[in-house]
């Protein structure tokens, strides 16, 4: 009988042993992927920029429609805190339309191909 205890005296100790050592490991594809972790960083900063620029959720939503909802909402509502403690103002985003300048008309060209203008024709410069 003191042989079997011994054996399994050893295999408890080796595997014990075995247990401390893989826990300070990091193993390959155990833990999560760092796109994922990226994504949702990014989120959360977003959440965290419409709250500083006064918008609301809703409209981060809209803006941002790749955004994890849950990150962002977790980012405006830690900036929104963080905000509210260090008595900060935000500040209004500007989000404009770019209109288009209004184009100058161009030269009508007459029936024989001439705009009016002096420059010489060639080949390579058909106007």
């Amino acid at each position: 009988m003191p042989r079997a205890h011994g054996a399994a005296l050893r295999t408890l100790l080796t595997a014990t042993a075995a247990t401390l050592l893989l826990a300070g490991c990091d193993i390959p594809g155990l833990g999560p992927d760092a796109r994922t972790l990226q994504r949702e960083a990014e989120a959360k900063a977003i959440g965290g920029a419409c709250r500083h620029a006064l918008r609301g959720l809703e409209d981060c939503y809209t803006l941002n429609p790749k955004a994890a909802k849950a990150q962002v909402f977790a980012g405006w509502k830690d900036m929104d805190q963080y905000m509210r403690e260090n008595k900060i103002e935000g500040t209004p985003s500007v989000l404009t339309q770019l209109e288009k300048p209004a184009e100058a008309p161009k030269p009508k060209r007459s029936r024989d191909g001439d705009d009016g203008s002096d420059e010489p024709r060639n080949s390579r410069n058909r106007g």
